[in-house]
C-alpha cells in the first residue's frame, strides 16, 4: 500500500482520534503560557479580585458544587493569602516557560481555588471555562526547550495538539452552551432572540452606545438574533481552516467589541483563550526572516555604497 493511500483507508476512529490529537508545534503551547499565566495575574486583580475579601468574611461564602464534591475548607485570610501568593509567583515562572510542568501543576488547582472562592456568592462567570480548562491542560504537554528557546520550537507534537484541541473546544462550548442556556431559561422555546432583553440590559447598564441604540428596537432585535444564531454555530469554527477559521475567530472578536461598547461586558477570559486558534508557533520564524532580509538587505546597501566610492575614486584619479 502507498503511502498517499494510506490516509484514505484511516478507520473512523483513527479519524477521530486524530481530529481530538492534531500535529502542533510546542511553540504555540510556549505562547499560550506565557500569555495565560500573565493574563491570570491581570485577572486576580481586575476581574475575580474578591476572593481575599471571602477570606476576611468567610460568612459570604457559599460554596459551589465542586467545592463541596472536594470538600475545600472554608476560605479563610490564610488559605487566601497563600494562594495569592503562591499564584503571583507560579505564573511568573510559568510564563518565562521555566519548569512548565512544576509550575503548570500548581497553578491550575490554585487557580481553580481561587476561582471556586471568588465566585461562591451565586454568580458563576461563564467566560472562565477555557481559562481554567487551559491552566489544567497546558501542564501535560512536555516541552523540548526551556525559556526563550521554547517560542521558536517547531516540533509538532500530539499531546500540544491535544491541549490546544482542548481549549479550543472549550472556547467554542461557551457560546454553544450559552445558547442552549437561553433556550432553556425560555422554556425551551425561540423567544429569547425576540424579546426586549437587551434593551433591559442597556437601560440596566446605560452607556451612550446602548442609549443611541434603545432609539432603534429593530437593530436590537436583530442584533439578538445574529447573536444566538452564531452561538448555535459557533461549533462550525472547530472545522473551518485557514483564513476562514480567521474570519469566525474576528466575527466573535467583533461580537465582544460590540458587547464592550454597548454594555460593557468584556469576556476578556474568554477572547484571550482565542490565541489558541492562531498559528503563534510561525511568530518567531517570521521574525528571523524578517531580521535576515534587514540584514541581507544592509549588506547588499554596502555593497553598492563601496562600489559607487570605488568608482568616485577613479574617477578622481583619473582627472
Amino acid at each position: 500500500m502507498s503511502s498517499v493511500d494510506a490516509p484514505a483507508r484511516r478507520s473512523p476512529v483513527s479519524r477521530v482520534a486524530g481530529w481530538f490529537t492534531p500535529h502542533i508545534a510546542l511553540a504555540r503551547v510556549a505562547w499560550l503560557r506565557t500569555v495565560l499565566y500573565l493574563f491570570v495575574i491581570l485577572d486576580m486583580h481586575a476581574f475575580v479580585r474578591d476572593t481575599r475579601l471571602k477570606g476576611e468574611h468567610s460568612g459570604l461564602y457559599q460554596p459551589l458544587l465542586l467545592a463541596r464534591i472536594l470538600d475545600l475548607p472554608r476560605p479563610s485570610v490564610a488559605i487566601t493569602t497563600t494562594l495569592y501568593v503562591v499564584l503571583i509567583v507560579t505564573c511568573l515562572v510559568g510564563a518565562t516557560n521555566y519548569f512548565p510542568r512544576i509550575t503548570g501543576w500548581i497553578v491550575a488547582p490554585a487557580f481553580t481555588w481561587w476561582v471556586l472562592i471568588g465566585m461562591s456568592d451565586g454568580k458563576v462567570d461563564h467566560d472562565h471555562l477555557a481559562l481554567v480548562i487551559a491552566l489544567w491542560v497546558l501542564p501535560t504537554v512536555k516541552s523540548g526547550r526551556r525559556g526563550p528557546a521554547a517560542y521558536g520550537d517547531q516540533t509538532r507534537s500530539e499531546a500540544a495538539g491535544w491541549a490546544v484541541r482542548c481549549v479550543q473546544i472549550c472556547v467554542i462550548a461557551t457560546y454553544f452552551l450559552s445558547a442552549v442556556a437561553k433556550l432553556r431559561s425560555a422554556g425551551w422555546a425561540l423567544t429569547w432572540p425576540g424579546s426586549a432583553v437587551l434593551t433591559w440590559a442597556i437601560v440596566r447598564r446605560p452607556h451612550p452606545v446602548g442609549e443611541w441604540l434603545l432609539h432603534h428596537p429593530g437593530l436590537l432585535h436583530g442584533m439578538q438574533w445574529v447573536g444566538i444564531v452564531a452561538e448555535f454555530l459557533s461549533p462550525v469554527i472547530l472545522w473551518l481552516k485557514g483564513r476562514w477559521q480567521l474570519l469566525g475567530a474576528l466575527f466573535f472578536l467583533g461580537f465582544h467589541a460590540a458587547n464592550t461598547a454597548i454594555l460593557l461586558i468584556h469576556f476578556l477570559p474568554t477572547v484571550v483563550c482565542w490565541l489558541a486558534f492562531a498559528p503563534l508557533e510561525r511568530l518567531v520564524p517570521w521574525l528571523r526572516r524578517r531580521r535576515t532580509r534587514k540584514a541581507s538587505d544592509g549588506d547588499a546597501g554596502e555593497a553598492e555604497d563601496q562600489a559607487e566610492e570605488g568608482r568616485q575614486a577613479k574617477e578622481q584619479a583619473g582627472a
